[in-house]
Formats: C-alpha cells, sequence, structure tokens
C-alpha cells in the first residue's frame, strides 16, 4: 500500500495539499487532471474523472461569435505572403 503523513496548509481562503509523486503514479492521476472530490463517512475521497475529449459539435455549439469576434480570419483579403 502506498501512504503519506501530509500537512494541509492554507491556500488562499481555501485549504490545500499536495499529491505525492509516488501517490499520484499509483492511481493514475496528472497535472491538470480533473478530480472529483467528496465527503464520506468522515473521509475525504478523491476520485479521477476521465473526461471525454468535445466533439467537433459541442465545441462549435459552445462558439459564440460575439465573444470571439466572429469569423476567425477575414476571407476578403490575403493577410501575408501568399499565392493563391
Amino acid at each position: 500500500m502506498t501512504d503519506a503523513l501530509l500537512d494541509i496548509k492554507h491556500w488562499g481562503n481555501s485549504l490545500g495539499l499536495r499529491v505525492p509523486a509516488k501517490i499520484a503514479r499509483a492511481v493514475g492521476l496528472r497535472a491538470e487532471q480533473r478530480v472529483h472530490m467528496y465527503a464520506e463517512n468522515g473521509r475525504v475521497v478523491i476520485e479521477p474523472v476521465q473526461d471525454a475529449l468535445p466533439s467537433l459539435a459541442e465545441r462549435l455549439a459552445r462558439f459564440d461569435p460575439e465573444r470571439h469576434g466572429g469569423e476567425a480570419l477575414p476571407t476578403a483579403q490575403n493577410l501575408g505572403a501568399e499565392r493563391w
């Protein structure tokens, strides 16, 4: 069994702790990965979330032309040294 004794620290207005590399490897955690944390029977449980990448249709559905400035590139003129 892989275990560690850790100290909880202040992180802004929250509390935080570092997951030792040995434990992270044992359960397949990586930096920037989403996890699900919950309390159960007086314990804190942290589980990795296996998010599927959004499909192209899902990504396009979230596209907001007002926020992102409309078209990605104007089509009326060349912008660089392209030869068409």
